[in-house]
């Protein structure tokens, strides 16, 4: 998040985009309801009436896939009705030139054609965002897992450097991460292309520091492969995976294909706190420690450093992850002689300038917020005041990408996926909570009543629903709150691995497949 959470209650204009706040991140959610008693303007974009959707001055409900169109008719309004914010975009923005002449064709009527969003619907709101004093768009998943993931964000971004709503309180562009130490992992490196801190591995100078650090000799200077791309090459290029707190066979897609592939590999480790549908393929599993038996620490989205305190021992022989890691490297031959997660700490905060004034010390209270670059820094609350970190910042002139699987005479319904309000990711926890199924007994699938009639689909009745990749069996929810020509379920029950169905096409950029996006076909089961 380029902002602090607590800042959202103090919006006068919150645009919501492809998030259940109140399900997923219901802290966030608290934020967004003071917001709107206070009088804030609230404006959802999602295909679904969830109930964040219930609560906005405007539900879009947008056609799957056509974002970037809905955004490029929001900045065509501000661009021809002169409401741009022309200082801060002489002063702190280029390329506004190209982007200006990109969307002029994004007339309100044209992408109400592609949308189904009303045309004066979209001029309303694009002059409610640029009038804001405080602006702030919230983003989750809905936008980013498609084909265009990566353009869909760059669109929202144009919006906030036309207006100037970003580098101040309550305004800014804030992701919601999908889990608790997302933003933690990726802050440490855990991604193909960057060490800690996003400092890319193709700089010579970070991999020298990194070697020095790490008492090793010259590291890869090309970045490796995504989730995705070690699936695909899993029993090829790839002979041995190591998979830690992650259960692909659930959560990636096309999971038909991602059993095949660990099953071709030579070699598969799974460490994980259960025996997860992936670990149950494994050649080893090693017992890893819950959140509760470990110290650590955990950064969430508005990059808040926080503590994580052992509260009881590790069960059986079950240890933290630093420490079977640690364990692994000494058997290899490179011994990590680390005595604590606080000396953990220590060398992070020695190479990752975001985090140089980070300590156990000082995360006892309420954590830190990077980028803490020194000890006697205060933490950040928000990003990009007086300066982006490039310099200036940068339009991107981006045009509408349509989904890579779209409806047809034989699969004739968009499926989209999502998650729960009682089930955490793939349930590997939540799902071994009986008290969780009281609440939430079973999953179903959400199909609009128009089309549920067509099929002689009555409520509660079981259906199957099958894509090209696959086929699973779920309960009907008949409702209104869903769009006619669309179906949704969550990937949560491992009973409806509905993860078998969905589409592995990937955005060019980020590599994130179309998990809201895929072409099926429904019928009456039985």
């Amino acid at each position: 998040m380029t902002n602090s959470i607590q800042e959202i209650a103090d919006a006068d204009f919150i645009l919501a985009i492809g998030t259940n706040t109140f399900d997923a991140h219901p802290i966030v959610g608290i934020q967004v309801k003071k917001a709107v008693r206070k009088g804030a303007t609230l404006v959802v974009v999602d295909p679904r009436q969830t109930d964040v959707a219930k609560l906005a001055r405007y539900h879009l409900q947008i056609q799957s896939g056509t974002d970037i169109a809905l955004f490029n008719g929001i900045a065509h309004v501000i661009i021809a009705e002169g409401l741009m914010n022309q200082e801060f975009i002489e002063e702190r923005t280029e390329d506004f030139a190209t982007l200006k002449e990109t969307v002029a064709g994004y007339t309100p009527e044209a992408v109400a054609a592609i949308t189904g969003v009303p045309a004066e619907a979209i001029r309303e709101v694009a002059r409610g965002y640029a009038l804001a004093k405080n602006a702030t768009i919230l983003y989750t998943m809905g936008l980013t897992q498609h084909i265009c993931g990566a353009h869909n964000v760059l669109a929202i971004a144009n919006l906030t450097l036309l207006t100037g709503q970003i580098g101040k309180l309550s305004s800014g562009v804030n992701p919601l991460r999908g889990q608790n130490n997302v933003q933690g992992a990726c802050d440490m490196g855990a991604l193909p292309n960057v060490f800690s801190g996003y400092q890319p591995v193709n700089v010579e100078a970070n991999r020298a520091k990194f070697s020095a650090a790490w008492q090793v000799g010259e590291l890869p200077d090309k970045p490796g492969l995504t989730v995705g791309e070690i699936i695909d090459e899993a029993g090829r290029g790839i002979k041995g995976i190591y998979i830690m707190g992650e259960n692909p066979v659930l959560s990636d897609p096309d999971a038909n294909h991602v059993v095949h592939a660990l099953e071709e590999l030579e070699f598969l480790v799974v460490q994980d706190i259960f025996l997860t549908e992936t670990a149950q393929l494994a050649d080893v599993v090693l017992p890893g420690a819950s959140f509760a038996e470990k110290d650590g620490t955990f950064s969430n989205t508005e990059r808040r450093v926080q503590r994580v305190r052992k509260a009881i021992e590790p069960i059986g022989n079950s240890k933290a992850d630093w420490e079977i890691i640690c364990l692994v490297a000494k058997a290899m031959g490179y011994p990590m002689s680390y005595g604590s997660p606080g000396e953990i700490m220590g060398e992070i905060a020695g190479v990752t300038p975001s985090y140089g004034g980070i300590s156990y010390a000082r995360l006892e209270e309420s954590g830190l917020q990077w980028p803490c670059p020194t000890p006697g820094h205060p933490g950040t609350k928000f990003l990009h005041s007086g300066k982006f970190s490039r310099g200036l910042g940068k339009f991107h002139a981006v045009e509408h990408i349509p989904p890579n699987e779209l409806p047809d005479q034989e699969y004739p319904f968009i499926l989209s996926t999502g998650r729960r309000r009682y089930h955490y990711h793939t349930g590997t926890m939540t799902q071994r909570t009986g008290t969780m199924e009281v609440f939430y007994p079973a999953e179903y699938l959400e199909i609009n009543g128009s089309d549920a009639e067509k099929l002689g689909i009555a409520d509660g009745d079981r259906v199957r629903v099958a894509s090209r990749r696959g086929q699973v069996e779920v309960e009907a929810r008949v409702t209104s709150t869903i769009t006619p020509g669309m179906v949704f379920t969550s990937f949560q029950y491992p009973d409806v691995p509905i993860n078998k169905l969905t589409n592995p096409a990937r955005d060019p950029v980020s590599k994130i497949p179309e998990y809201k996006v895929c072409a099926v076909k429904l019928e009456k089961a039985g």
